[in-house]
């Protein structure tokens, strides 16, 4: 599966130079809890491929939030690029006239996770010859002044996000969820909760790696099942509830991503 960017931003479209002085934020989105419902997507990697002109002293900087399920943008996590054993860029350089590379990010299975909407915002650094200058500028829009007439022009040609997707059913979610309040037996309950444990321990262990799992299986439930916050924290409490009574089970504290 592979996602290829269209729209962009107001101030950034594909093939168009542009002033890399000041942020730019960049979108890939499925959509699919609106469009899609019946599926969930892992993203595998990221690849976009960017030029700068001749004159250019500045470099690319981009910055990658990833929201797992939908939402809002505070509802995603940021990716650790070369931090904790996290991949890093690979960059290709291309046979033409201008500064032209292929940015590619390998996430593989080790480091894959679901994913509705990749946010990438892009800064840009000085370009240093100095091999013994540790020092990274970052520069923002009032530290450039005129900065396209100094710093060159960008562009970004293509942009896209590859994975995979997989069946998702939201009804059969739905119908254990309704064990809980309408049990027949009470044993009916019981295995319902198990395999709504079983279901969030598969979910969150595609989490990104963090000294802190995150709490994806509650985004599930809250945007592509469309629940309400209350209902969602119910669930995860009785959850946890149940969970406590098992033995040799230690449940994990979870940081909370989704309201």
């Amino acid at each position: 599966m592979e996602v290829h960017a269209i729209y962009i931003s107001n101030d950034i479209r594909l093939g168009s130079w542009f002033d890399p002085a000041w942020r730019k934020r960049m979108l890939l989105t499925l959509k699919s809890n609106k469009n899609k419902s019946n599926l969930i997507h892992m993203l595998m990697g990221i690849s976009f491929q960017i030029c700068s002109t001749r004159n250019s002293t500045l470099e690319p900087v981009p910055a990658i939030y990833v929201n797992p399920f939908g939402g809002s943008h505070s509802e995603s996590w940021f990716m650790p690029v070369s931090q904790q054993d996290f991949p890093d860029w690979e960059r290709t350089k291309l046979d033409d006239g201008l500064q032209c590379y292929n940015w590619t990010l390998m996430m593989g299975t080790k480091w894959r996770s679901f994913f509705e909407t990749v946010h990438i915002y892009l800064r840009s650094r000085i370009r240093s010859d100095d091999p013994s200058s540790n020092e990274t500028l970052f520069y923002e829009p009032l530290d450039l002044g005129n900065g396209a007439d100094d710093m060159g022009y960008m562009k970004i040609n293509s942009i896209k996000a590859f994975g995979y997707s997989m069946h998702f059913d939201p009804e059969g979610i739905r119908d254990l969820i309704m064990q809980l309040d309408y049990p027949y037996t009470h044993g009916s309950q019981d295995s319902a909760l198990l395999l709504l444990l079983e279901m969030r321990e598969r979910v969150n262990r595609l989490s990104p790696h963090s000294p802190q799992r995150l709490d994806l299986f509650s985004c599930l439930l809250r945007h592509r099942l469309k629940l309400s916050t209350s209902e969602v924290v119910r669930i995860r409490d009785s959850l946890q509830a149940f969970s406590s009574k098992l033995p040799n089970t230690s449940d994990q504290e979870l940081t909370q991503l989704c309201s």
